[in-house]
């Protein structure tokens, strides 16, 4: 097993996994951004309404995007699977 290779796919897994998360992550910033705006203009302070907007914005993003990230994570899969062989000489 050479070190470099295993570097590598550990170095490719974590950005696969910033890459795949960071739809909901934006969205999360975004909508909770927006929704606290509005709450300081009309000076509502009711703090689950900001979370249940949240929940089902990350919700509708990652029902959006699931295909993608599916997609991404089972050529993942197959690049290591098929890598195997020479991992563990």
């Amino acid at each position: 097993m050479n070190v470099n290779d295993l570097t590598s796919h550990v170095m490719h897994s974590l950005l696969l996994t910033l890459w795949l998360s960071l739809p909901p992550i934006i969205v999360a910033s975004v909508v909770g951004t927006l929704f606290a705006l509005v709450q300081a203009l009309t000076q509502i302070q009711e703090q689950t309404l900001s979370f249940a907007v949240k929940l089902v914005a990350v919700g509708l993003t990652i029902y959006l995007t699931a295909r993608w990230v599916g997609g991404e994570i089972f050529n993942f899969s197959v690049g290591v699977f098929d890598s195997f062989g020479t991992l563990v000489r």
